[in-house]
C-alpha cells in the first residue's frame, strides 16, 4: 500500500506502508539507534513523535514479549528505510510489521531516511503527517501545520499510570537484566513519580534491591513523603518539562524535604527547574545509543543511550547546583547535583545500558545516599 509522510516546511516523502493503515500527526525526529527499535517504540517519551530510524534495515529480530518498555507502543508514527520481512531470532513472537498492525501504529518504509535525517539536522524538528493510501501532499502538508507545536506541551498527562502501584519484579521476565554490582544492605523502599516512565529504570531498581510504589504524575509531594520512602525517583517522559508546572511544584517540595531524590531525562529537566534553573528546545535533540558524556570530576567517558529534545541552560543554574555531566557532542548538561542537598539527577539513560554498565553507578549513587539518610 502507497504511504506518504509530509512535513511542515512543504516536504514530503513517498513510501509503502508498514503498519496499520490510516493516518498519524507529530513531531518527526530520528534515532540513531542501530537496535532497540521495540524498546524506541514503547518508550513513552516518544508519545506525540513519528520516530525515523537512521539505520537501513529495521525488524530483522522480530519482536519478543520481553523487549518493551511499557505495555505497548506510545510512538504516533514510525518510520524506516527497509522493512525485514521476516524475523530471525530465536526470541522473537513475531515480526514488526505484524506488532505494528496489532497496535495500530501507522509505519512507512522505503523512505530515503538519511536524506530525512540530513533535513532535520539542518532545519531542526518538524510536524509531519504519515498517511497510508492515496492523498494529496499538500493537503497532508497543510494538516501538518495545523498540528500543535511542542513547545508548551503537556504529554506526561496522556502516559502516566492511573494510580499508585507497587512495582512487582514479575511483571516483565529479567532473565537478561545485567546483574547489578551491588545491592541494598536493606530493602529500601522508594516512591517514584510516573512521567512516562521505562520497565528497564524499575527492573534495574529490583536488581539493586529496591522497593518501588509508583505514583501518577500528578500526584502532591505530601502524599509521596507520607509514605517515609527512604528516597524519591522522577522519571523520563515526553513533551516540554516548562509546561508542568505541577511536577516542578512537587519536585521544589521534595527538595525543601530533604529527601534523597534522582531523576533521568525529563526527571532531570523537572529538578533543574525545581531548583531555579530554565529549559530550552533544542534544535534536533539527542537520541541514539552511543552518545559520548563526559563526567566532569573523574573525566571519565561514558557511552549513552538517550532521547530528549529540551536542555538545561546552565547559566540559569543557581550557585549551590554543580553540572556533573556534559555532552561531548554539542557541550549540554547531562548532569546535576545539588551541593549541599541529596538531589542529583542525568538527562541520559543509564537503565538503557548501551555502554553495557558504563552508567549504572548511578544507581548505586542513590543507594548510598538513601542509606547514609538511614
Amino acid at each position: 500500500m502507497k504511504a506518504i509522510l509530509a512535513l511542515e516546511n512543504g516536504t514530503w516523502f513517498e513510501g509503502e506502508g508498514a503498519g496499520a493503515p490510516g493516518e498519524a500527526g507529530g513531531e518527526v525526529v530520528f534515532n540513531t539507534s542501530m537496535t532497540g527499535y521495540q524498546e524506541i517504540l514503547t518508550d513513552p517519551s516518544y508519545a506525540g513523535q513519528i520516530v525515523t530510524m537512521t539505520a537501513p534495515e529495521i525488524g530483522n529480530y522480530g519482536v519478543g514479549p520481553d523487549d518493551g518498555e511499557s505495555r505497548s507502543p506510545q510512538v504516533a508514527g514510525f518510520v524506516m528505510r527497509e522493512e525485514s520481512p521476516i524475523a530471525s531470532n530465536w526470541r522473537a513472537s513475531g515480526t514488526l510489521r505484524d506488532y505494528l498492525v496489532r497496535h495500530g501504529v501507522v509505519a512507512i518504509s522505503n523512505v530515503d531516511t538519511r536524506a530525512l535525517t540530513r533535513l532535520l539536522r539542518s532545519s531542526g524538528v518538524m510536524r509531519g503527517i504519515v498517511a497510508t493510501g492515496d492523498h494529496n501532499p499538500r493537503e497532508l502538508v497543510d494538516k501538518a501545520l495545523a498540528l500543535p507545536l511542542m513547545t508548551g506541551a503537556d504529554l506526561v498527562v496522556g502516559v502516566t499510570c492511573e494510580r499508585a502501584f507497587d512495582w512487582n519484579p514479575g511483571t516483565v521476565d529479567d532473565e537478561f537484566a545485567p546483574v547489578a554490582e551491588r545491592r541494598a544492605a536493606r530493602p529500601l523502599r522508594i516512591a517514584a513519580y510516573d512521567f512516562g516512565m521505562k520497565w528497564n529504570i524499575l527492573r534495574r531498581f529490583t536488581a539493586h534491591g529496591c522497593d518501588v510504589r509508583v505514583f501518577p504524575a500528578t500526584t502532591p509531594a505530601s502524599e509521596l513523603l507520607a509514605d517515609n520512602p527512604d528516597g524519591v525517583f522522577l522519571s523520563n517522559g515526553p513533551g516540554d518539562p516548562s509546561a508542568l508546572g505541577y511536577a516542578v511544584d512537587n519536585a521544589r517540595e521534595l527538595v525543601k524535604a530533604d529527601v534523597p531524590m534522582f531523576g533521568i531525562c525529563l526527571g532531570h529537566q523537572v529538578v533543574s527547574l525545581a531548583l531555579g534553573g530554565e529549559t530550552f528546545k533544542l534544535k534536533f535533540g539527542h537520541r541514539g545509543a552511543n552518545h559520548p558524556v563526559k563526567e566532569l570530576e573523574t573525566g571519565k567517558i561514558e557511552i549513552t543511550s538517550q532521547n530528549h529534545g529540551f536542555a538545561v541552560d546552565p547559566d540559569t543554574l543557581p550557585p549551590d547546583v554543580k553540572v556533573t555531566h556534559v555532552n561531548l557532542y554539542d557541550g549540554t548538561v547531562e548532569g546535576l547535583r545539588h551541593e549541599s542537598k541529596p538531589v542529583f539527577c542525568v538527562q541520559y539513560h543509564p537503565e538503557a545500558a548501551p555502554g553495557p554498565h558504563d552508567a549504572d553507578y548511578l544507581f548505586r549513587q542513590f543507594l548510598d545516599e538513601m542509606e547514609r539518610r538511614a
